[in-house]
């Protein structure tokens, strides 16, 4: 899923106010393409961005979000991957079994709840959402949803009584009152934010890698000439200025990831020093460990400050020479970051 594109699908959309529907993994079992918590979003003309599976069912949910638009109701999709059915007996190997909720979107209801869910991804704060899936009461819908952001509850679609324990992830069910119903409860975290710190031309495939990922980019050079001279997705925020100034221009905090590569000695040891004093969990260092030694050395304090958040040489030795293979090594061991520091690990 790349929540850049699945945003920027979505925007325009909104803007012309048209349609869609929001398709929300809500339970499997086996081996499938996706977990529940993960979600696509599909026009009123079948297109989609996102994927819940390795595109076998992608047709079908588009045909299924054409019917949800008419009737104006929710439904469940169920799928089986692994029966020898006419329609998904299909040898896809997954062996698995999906239900997927799908849900209208429109503009009287102010595309709720992915309007929130879409304004958290782009945002900097994690958040848990509890989906109902499935109710016995008119005033509690499939496809409400309550949020909890910061600790502060936003409701959508359900009363001020409606209760769910956040603590608890997964399909789960509730009782308020005399409405009985099945919530998922899973996390929102936002969109990786990376930080590249020297545009070289060993720049490009990083930032392109990053942004096939969906990850918001920044790439900073005090070099005007290596900033206009990049070939870079449009997306990407480019900037230029002095090293020296970079955290007092760039608000460091927003961002999970930087890497520095400005293959200037004292440059980077300028902007290793800055970034000592950040909380960023990863700041990778391109070069030789001989390099990073000598860069710690004139940094100072930099080096403790950045025990255990420190990678250099950056990237996960994964063989191959250029600039193409050591962007994928170096994307590969931020993936692997932000993979352990989502499940705590």
């Amino acid at each position: 899923m790349n929540p850049s594109q699945i945003s920027d699908f979505f925007a325009a959309r909104r803007e012309k106010g048209e349609d869609l529907v929001l398709a929300t993994v809500v339970e499997t079992a086996g081996s499938t393409y996706s977990k529940a918590g993960t979600y696509m979003i599909i026009d009123n003309a079948g297109n989609f961005r996102g994927m819940l599976s390795g595109g076998c069912l992608e047709g079908d949910l588009a045909e299924r979000a054409a019917r949800v638009l008419e009737s104006g109701d929710a439904a469940i999709a169920e799928y089986n991957l692994g029966a020898d059915d006419e329609l998904f007996g299909l040898g896809v190997g997954c062996e698995g079994t999906m239900r997927i909720l799908l849900q209208p979107l429109n503009a009287s209801s102010n595309y709720e709840p992915f309007q929130t869910i879409n304004d958290l991804s782009n945002g900097h704060a994690a958040a848990k959402i509890a989906l109902v899936v499935a109710s016995d009461a008119a005033t509690v819908k499939p496809g409400a949803a309550t949020l909890l952001v910061n600790e502060q509850e936003i409701r959508l679609g359900v009363s001020d009584d409606f209760a769910v324990d956040f603590s608890v992830h997964g399909l789960q069910n509730y009782r308020t009152g005399d409405t009985a119903c099945q919530v998922l409860v899973f996390e929102i975290h936002p969109t990786p934010r990376l930080l590249i710190l020297g545009a070289g031309m060993d720049s490009e495939p990083i930032v392109g890698l990053a942004s096939e990922l969906g990850w918001r980019c920044t790439i900073q050079d005090h070099r005007p000439s290596y900033i206009e001279g990049r070939n870079l997705p449009s997306r990407v925020e480019k900037l230029c200025m002095p090293a020296a100034e970079v955290s007092q221009q760039i608000e460091l905090a927003d961002f999970d990831l930087a890497m520095i590569m400005s293959h200037h000695l004292a440059t980077d040891t300028e902007y290793l020093r800055q970034l000592a004093s950040t909380n960023i969990g990863y700041v990778g260092l391109l070069g030789p460990p001989h390099r990073r030694d000598r860069i710690l050395a004139s940094a100072s304090d930099a080096a403790a400050k950045l025990a255990g958040r420190l990678h250099g040489p950056a990237g996960i030795d994964l063989g191959g020479r250029g600039p193409g293979p050591i962007a994928l090594s170096i994307i590969a061991e931020m993936q692997r970051y932000l993979a352990s520091r989502a499940t705590g690990e």
